[in-house]
């Protein structure tokens, strides 16, 4: 009985030395095909590295996975710095990436214990595209060139393009440009058709829109910087990052390697081709190296 009683303490001692299992950490997105991809891209980052992951992908909008994170339902997800800035922080919009990115970063850590990681090179803000036959009759390369032939064109958007101050209201005032007429388009993609089908002259878009590498379209540059940088970055809750040592490390090796170039051809490859997002990131990173065959 000594002996066993012995035993039991012993037993009992080493199970409270012992460091507890660490939880999965909760990967989680919001509900368009670019989130399901940078999801599944930091899930098997962290997998590759060691990391039990759940995944919780397609949560739904912004406010919803913001809330997902602050409440711990979830523990990461990538967000963009011109959402975070005017639906969480409610800042004043600004076109520098840097100010814009440190004003979010500071009020995540100091208000909600929440960090943003390392920005990668993907800048999904608004784009004005238009086809490259237009580009080449109106000599357009810039909005500033677009001033001078948007009363001749037709703009296509979407419903809320005519009352955002970066959107008619900001091409006017910023630019001078105002078109020959604006019709609204609620889903993305019937942008493109009308478009493509010579029904419209100009649409708004996303600058990593697929349709705009894989049809050729000009998007045109924003030189007078009216809309406000979406560069995307993790954002995670503090305590799991220090609960995890090296995590950080391992999902801001992702940062150099993604660009606009990058995430059109993986929406592609997702969005035209039908390929899984969860096969789309694995393929990729295996791709640039950063996780094993």
């Amino acid at each position: 009985m000594k002996f066993a009683s012995i035993l039991t303490a012993a037993l009992i001692a080493a199970a409270a030395a012992a460091p507890a299992k660490a939880d999965p950490i909760k990967v989680g997105s919001k509900n368009f095909t670019e989130q399901y991809i940078l999801g599944e891209i930091y899930a098997a980052l962290l997998e590759n590295a060691g990391y039990e992951v759940d995944r919780k992908i397609n949560l739904g909008g912004t406010l919803i996975a913001h809330q997902a994170l602050t409440t711990g339902e979830i523990d990461l997800y990538p967000e963009y710095t011109g959402t975070a800035l005017s639906a969480v922080v409610k800042g004043e919009i600004s076109s520098n990436p840097d100010a814009v990115y440190h004003t979010v970063q500071d009020y995540y850590a100091d208000e909600l214990g929440l960090v943003w990681l390392e920005p990668t090179g993907i800048n999904n803000g608004y784009a004005i595209v238009v086809r490259q036959d237009t580009a080449d009759e109106y000599t357009l390369a810039t909005l500033s060139d677009l001033a001078g032939a948007a009363g001749d064109l037709i703009m296509g958007g979407g419903p809320e393009f005519p009352d955002r101050a970066d959107g008619l209201p900001g091409l006017k005032v910023v630019y001078g440009i105002e078109f020959k007429e604006f019709k609204q388009f609620a889903k993305l993609g019937l942008r493109y058709d009308a478009l493509l089908q010579g029904d419209i002259d100009v649409a708004n878009g996303y600058a990593t829109d697929w349709q705009i590498g894989a049809e050729g379209l000009v998007p045109l540059d924003d030189d007078k910087g009216l809309f406000p940088p979406y560069y995307v970055a993790p954002v995670v809750r503090a305590e799991v990052l220090e609960a995890n040592p090296g995590m950080a490390d391992v999902l801001n090796a992702l940062a150099p390697h993604v660009d606009n170039a990058v995430m059109r051809k993986l929406n592609a490859e997702v969005e035209q081709n039908r390929e899984e997002p969860e096969d789309v990131a694995k393929a990729y990173l295996e791709e640039i190296g950063l996780i094993n065959n």
